[in-house]
């Protein structure tokens, strides 16, 4: 029982249903998370920058408590962020890319659970305007938010939800998602983040989603294939999944329709909508300090004092460069 306050706050059912569902036993949490530390020392070219027991518990729980499985995962935490050094070199709310998908409503996040007490993410394809947010800084800003969310005790055990609207999502939106950011995509999502995806919903999707569907369906393990689920414009196929009263009226349920705003506010406190700086910094401290010394010259990034349009317009000239480099659009357009 010793080990009981690295389970704090958790309701008596949730403890139930990580012993259920994920093998969680409080008696030997301890050795468990210990036996996961034991394994860094095998990949020494990999910085892991936090090894507290709360947060290898994330990835044991991720895992349901098989330490391989675990250890791999939290090895892939690391080494992606060491791979895409730029996605997390500013990585906090008040990155001007990270802010501005934010605010736009990338992702949505709905304050209610579901019924089995998952954190239900939206996103709204259509609302996508590809001259004010590159792929990357909204996925940038969805990992950033799962990273706040994850904290969260009762989410590493019951997990999330993501629902993605794609009415009104053009073709031409649509032929900028080119396979190698689908796979950054993927990658960080579902090879590299210590989170349960108990479902992942395309909602009145056309067919070129579809086919982009199927494009990336080779980068998707099985487990994650059975969890994606295309409704079109059936709505009553998420109901019996995900029940309406959890939901906003876009997606035919009760609730008011979904503010944009809303996570954002929460993110970046009450005065989201002004230029200052921001003081949600928490996240920033364990991805800059860079493990090995060839990426010492990444790790400062000179602060520069630039007006945003600077930023915007610099940030634009070289997306529009590096994010199709070498690489075809997926459905080329005539």
């Amino acid at each position: 029982a010793e080990m009981t306050h690295l389970q704090a706050g958790l309701s008596p059912e949730t403890i139930e249903k990580a012993r259920l569902e994920l093998n969680e036993n409080p008696d030997i949490l301890h050795q468990d998370i210990q036996q996961v530390r034991d394994m860094i020392i095998t990949r020494p070219d990999i910085g892991f920058l936090r090894t507290d027991d709360a947060f290898i518990l994330r990835f044991l729980r991720a895992r349901k408590f098989h330490q391989t499985e675990a250890f791999r995962l939290l090895a892939q935490y690391f080494q992606y962020r060491q791979l895409n050094l730029d996605m997390f070199k500013n990585f906090k709310a008040d990155d001007p890319g990270i802010k501005r998908a934010l605010t736009d409503g990338f992702p949505g996040v709905l304050e209610n659970r579901d019924h089995c007490g998952r954190k239900i993410l939206l996103l709204f394809a259509a609302n996508w305007d590809q001259s004010r947010n590159s792929f990357i800084d909204i996925l940038r800003a969805i990992l950033l938010s799962l990273e706040v969310l994850i904290e969260d005790q009762e989410l590493q055990i019951n997990g999330f939800i993501l629902i993605i609207d794609w009415s009104n999502f053009s073709f031409k939106q649509a032929s900028k998602l080119t396979p190698s950011i689908l796979k950054l995509a993927i990658e960080g999502l579902q090879d590299s983040f210590p989170a349960r995806f108990g479902g992942v919903h395309f909602v009145n999707q056309p067919w070129y989603i579809h086919a982009l569907y199927t494009l990336i369906k080779p980068f998707l393990k099985d487990k994650t294939r059975k969890r994606i689920f295309l409704h079109g414009n059936n709505l009553n196929s998420l109901h019996q999944l995900i029940h309406p009263e959890c939901l906003p009226s876009e997606f035919g349920g009760t609730l008011p329709p979904y503010d944009m705003g809303t996570w954002a506010r929460t993110l970046l406190g009450p005065d989201y909508s002004d230029e200052n700086e921001y003081t949600h910094t928490s996240y920033n401290a364990m991805h800059v300090k860079h493990a090995s010394s060839n990426l010492e010259r990444e790790a400062s990034p000179k602060p520069m004092k630039r007006s945003q349009s600077v930023v915007e317009a610099g940030t634009l000239k070289h997306e529009d460069q590096g994010e199709n480099d070498n690489t075809q659009p997926l459905l080329a357009l005539d």
